[in-house]
């Protein structure tokens, strides 16, 4: 008897629909690909997000959650030659991929692209750095891969709402990078597309919400799981012929537009048109702080008890973070009245304006609970491109400030210099590494190319 259930086909009809056209021209493109092919900009863009990664990653190894972490799976599974990025020492791949996803996203600091609606580099650098091979050249190629692969289908699909972005299409990012770090041949990048893409987590978008930090490794399982398809795929393992198409067309998305795998493809690279962040929280809440800090670069610092009142109307995700709550960093870096609040009292929303002492101060609690978070419809309709918000800040006095985005500070359309990018990896580092050993990890990124090798900066990051 036919099945006649809708969305369920049987064995026959799978095998007698040919996979999508853009398989085959995505494996075609990613096996020619080289280096000497990246214009100058996108090659230095992918040298600064490689920058940016190691950077998020040495400062989010010193939390205590991952130093705990990192001495467990160590002490259990002994050393090896992968670098613990911030812990000192190495590891399996496997697990310093794992650890290294995690750190890298533990503080809210790593770059993102905005089209993707996620994190594509976080999801590639650890697994890449985990296996190192050939020149410097080569490995920006598999980075720029694999930061493209990720970030397409993401921008080709439409995640279930109930999702949170890591952990998903990022493992395709991977494994795409260490396929192309390996030399695969475009047969083998079709294997490895069709494995990779039913490798992704089921992850719930409520963690970021609620301050569930198991949130924080779903970059690492990507990363880890990204070197184990290119094991699977070498031993002989076999996937579904179109699985890019069903994962991220009825699994765990909808709407999946083929065409966009394709339009502009080896033109148009995604990691230039990338973010880089300086406030450490969710780039949600960017955009009322970037509007914040234009009301205080005109009034010089705020007197917390003299604010009245601070209300925030912005795009539909952002609105979602309207909680005043914060039990742990996490639950902060999503809450922005918690982040407005304590941007007020430290000046900038860095790193230890979200730890302990600041979560427990008395005036900042006080002051987030007089800030209201609203959707502004017109602002929503503005995605993907632009992040919009609109802060109204109100003194006891009655005095009204009011200022306006249309988009985060560090975005294409408003982008930090490579300068920048380059102070935000010191601030991080240099309190890691020491200043010389940082200045020399920065080199040996800025530095790669067809006549370095990668290996240096792994004993760099090991070391």
């Amino acid at each position: 008897m036919a099945i006649v259930t809708p969305g369920v086909k049987p064995a026959s009809a799978l095998l007698a629909t040919p996979p999508s056209s853009w398989l085959g021209e995505w494996a075609a493109f990613a096996a020619r690909a080289r280096f000497a092919d990246l214009p100058a900009e996108v090659a230095q863009r992918t040298r600064l997000a490689l920058l940016d990664c190691i950077g998020a990653i040495a400062a989010g190894a010193q939390e205590g959650e991952v130093q705990a972490l990192a001495a467990r799976m160590v002490l259990r599974e002994g050393g090896g030659d992968a670098p613990i990025i911030g812990f000192g020492g190495g590891a399996r791949p496997g697990t310093a991929a794992f650890l290294n996803g995690t750190s890298g996203t533990m503080l809210e600091l790593d770059e993102g692209n905005q089209y993707a609606r996620g994190h594509p580099a976080i999801h590639v650098v650890p697994a890449l750095l985990a296996a190192p091979r050939g020149d410097g050249a080569s490995f920006l190629m598999a980075l720029a891969l694999g930061y493209e692969m990720g970030s397409r289908v993401g921008i080709a699909s439409k995640l279930n709402v109930a999702m949170h972005p890591h952990g998903t299409w990022g493992t395709l990012g991977a494994a795409v990078a260490v396929a192309k770090l390996h030399g695969a041949s475009a047969a083998e990048f079709r294997g490895v597309i069709n494995m990779a893409s039913s490798l992704g987590l089921a992850t719930s978008r409520n963690n970021m919400l609620e301050g569930g930090t198991v949130r924080n490794t779903y970059a690492g399982v990507s990363n880890m799981l990204g070197l184990t398809v290119w094991d699977l795929a070498r031993a002989g393992f076999e996937a579904e012929r179109d699985g890019v198409a069903t994962i991220f067309g009825q699994v765990s998305a909808t709407d999946f537009r083929p065409e966009e795998m394709v339009l502009e493809l080896g033109t148009r690279w995604e990691v230039a048109r990338n973010y880089f962040k300086r406030h450490a929280a969710c780039r949600y809440t960017h955009g009322a702080l970037d509007a914040l800090a234009r009301i205080t670069a005109s009034t010089g610092k705020l007197d917390p008890a003299q604010v009245a009142s601070i209300a925030v109307e912005t795009y539909l995700w952002a609105a979602q973070l309207d909680s005043t709550a914060a039990p742990n960093m996490l639950a902060a870096k999503f809450s922005i009245p918690f982040a407005l609040a304590t941007f007020i009292v430290h000046g900038a929303a860095t790193v230890p304006a979200f730890r302990g002492p600041a979560r427990e101060n008395p005036e900042i609690l006080a002051l987030a609970s007089r800030v209201t978070v609203d959707e502004d419809a017109a602002m929503t309709a503005q995605l993907p491109g632009l992040r919009p918000a609109r802060v109204t800040l109100v003194m006891q006095d009655g005095t009204r400030h009011v200022a306006e985005v249309t988009t985060n500070r560090g975005d294409t359309e408003d982008p930090f210099t490579e300068a920048e990018v380059r102070e935000k990896f010191h601030e991080l580092t240099d309190p890691v590494y020491g200043r010389d050993r940082a200045s020399a990890i920065e080199g040996a990124v800025m530095g790669m190319g067809p006549h370095t090798e990668a290996s240096a900066l792994v004993e760099l990051l090991k070391s």
